[in-house]
């Protein structure tokens, strides 16, 4: 590679700086391909993944730290500090019903899914506003419909749900019985 097309210390320290300040006044998090927009020159994955272990790196032993989700990258207080967060805002977080958690705990686990699959798993009927809570809080959805008599929604779990458990993807989804407790602290 020649002199000219190496990026300089210089240069490089300021993309860091621009993709830092992008995550940390951005509040959703962003994509690689997002990421990306910031630059007058092309970065490729490789490149940009990089930069982000060096800036999470950086932030290594302090009360931020940037994680990968679903959606992308963003920094979050780290779990250790939420106990003096809390304090600024002593609102408790939404506590969900057990009928809600196990709706929930089966889409996840069971996706796609029918309402007659979770009644079914459940034992009980599974009310319109249980499925309508999970929708509201943007951690369920519509994804299609099951090739059956009546064409019944299939539901499946979506991003949002992942990057609240601040997850990158399914598989890192805790056990059934830990899934409660993550669920239930603030996001």
């Amino acid at each position: 590679m020649s002199e000219a097309a190496q990026p300089s210390a210089q240069h490089s320290a300021l993309n860091k700086i621009i993709v830092e300040t992008a995550l940390l006044t951005s509040s959703e998090p962003l994509s690689l391909n997002e990421l990306k927009l910031l630059f007058d020159v092309p970065f490729n994955n490789r490149q940009l993944e990089a930069l982000l272990a060096e800036l999470a790196e950086d932030w290594q032993g302090r009360g931020v730290e940037l994680t990968q989700v679903a959606s992308g990258w963003r920094f979050r207080a780290c779990p250790q500090m939420q106990v003096y967060l809390d304090r600024l805002n002593p609102q408790k977080p939404p506590r969900y019903s057990r009928a809600v958690l196990e709706t929930l705990a089966i889409i996840a686990y069971h996706q796609p899914v029918t309402r007659g699959d979770i009644e079914e798993i459940r034992g009980v009927t599974v009310s319109s506003q249980i499925l309508k809570t999970l929708e509201a809080r943007g951690w369920i959805e519509v994804v299609g419909q099951r090739d059956a008599p009546g064409r019944p929604e299939l539901f499946a779990t979506t991003r949002q749900l992942l990057d609240d458990l601040n997850l990158r993807t399914l598989q890192e989804l805790p056990s059934l019985q830990q899934m409660g407790a993550l669920l239930e602290q603030p996001g």
